[in-house]
């Protein structure tokens, strides 16, 4: 690829140089001559791409594979889980989550995953008798295809148990674009939900990945269809464009933040603050690549030795 840089750019961070306010005074073209609301839009521009990226793939294999069908139905029950707790049944049909209307059984599975331990209100016709319960998700680890083990939320419910039978039906461009955008805020959803117990401490940094991680998921993904690869790249784009928008200086999320300032005081932060800003968000950066890294091959070891 490429990188095209806007005159008055100093380097790919777009952080001025001690002359860029003098500079962009003598030339209107200078892109921090422009006003703050223009640099911002250019600056969520690109996370922007990332999201659209995502729904386009996403919407893109709805309408080509098709989007799973399954009824929210409650076929099976595990012993001891959340949902024998609770009372839920065999036959039971779970018809919202939080409010939020469940139309197939992966949107269960989507609503319950990064919820463990929380409590959640649940409707459930069964029979044709509506029935509120309140539900505790159970946390649980599992592995995925890769090997990277997760912390989710689990009911403990199963769908076509016996069977096991899974069709997909293709969606018309609107639908398509509808089921992109919300399989896109989903992922985006998650991974705040994922923050905010990371650092309540509910979650732990082990979770945190690197390229090693990035290459196994690609990798696991590739074998398993190309439904799941293209599922895999979208997620990755969103990831990518989320991260881009933390409040991190270096990150566009932390141009915003200055962009922010500068509208409140009418003026740039100094020189020496910014650059302060960048060292700081540059060791934050440096900092999840080592976690990252280190996680990975914790995890890679871990394998090959099965410890």
């Amino acid at each position: 690829g490429g990188y095209v840089k806007f005159a008055g750019d100093a380097n790919a961070a777009s952080m001025p140089d001690a002359g860029a306010t003098e500079a962009a005074a003598k030339d209107p073209g200078n892109f921090h001559a422009k006003p703050v609301w223009q640099r911002a839009l250019v600056v969520v521009a690109g996370p922007m791409a990332n999201f659209i990226l995502a729904i386009v793939i996403f919407a893109a294999a709805f309408m080509i594979i098709g989007s799973p069908v399954s009824e929210p139905r409650v076929d099976a029950v595990m012993p001891g889980s959340a949902a024998e707790r609770v009372g839920l049944k065999p036959g039971d049909i779970i018809v919202s989550i939080e409010g939020k209307e469940m139309k197939s059984f992966d949107d269960v599975v989507m609503a319950v995953i990064m919820r463990g331990g929380d409590e959640l209100h649940v409707k459930v016709d069964r029979k044709g008798q509506i029935i509120d319960m309140v539900v505790v998700p159970d946390v649980v680890e599992d592995k995925d295809a890769s090997g990277n083990v997760q912390r989710v939320g689990r009911l403990g419910i199963q769908y076509n148990a016996e069977q096991g039978a899974r069709t997909y039906e293709r969606l018309g461009p609107v639908a398509a674009v509808a089921k992109g955008w919300e399989r896109t805020y989903f992922i985006v959803d998650m991974t705040l939900r994922y923050i905010g117990k990371l650092f309540t401490g509910r979650e732990s940094a082990k979770q945190i990945g690197g390229v090693i991680s990035i290459a196994d998921t690609a990798s696991t993904a590739a074998s398993m269809g190309f439904f799941t690869f293209v599922s895999a790249i979208a997620f990755l784009s969103v990831s990518i464009g989320l991260i881009n928008l933390f409040p991190i200086p270096m990150l566009d999320g932390g141009h915003l933040v200055y962009y922010g300032i500068e509208a409140v005081r009418g003026k740039p932060l100094g020189p020496n603050a910014q650059e302060w800003g960048f060292r700081i968000g540059f060791s934050v950066v440096v900092m999840l690549m080592v976690v990252g890294t280190w996680n990975d091959l914790v995890r890679k070891f871990a394998s090959v030795f099965g410890s």
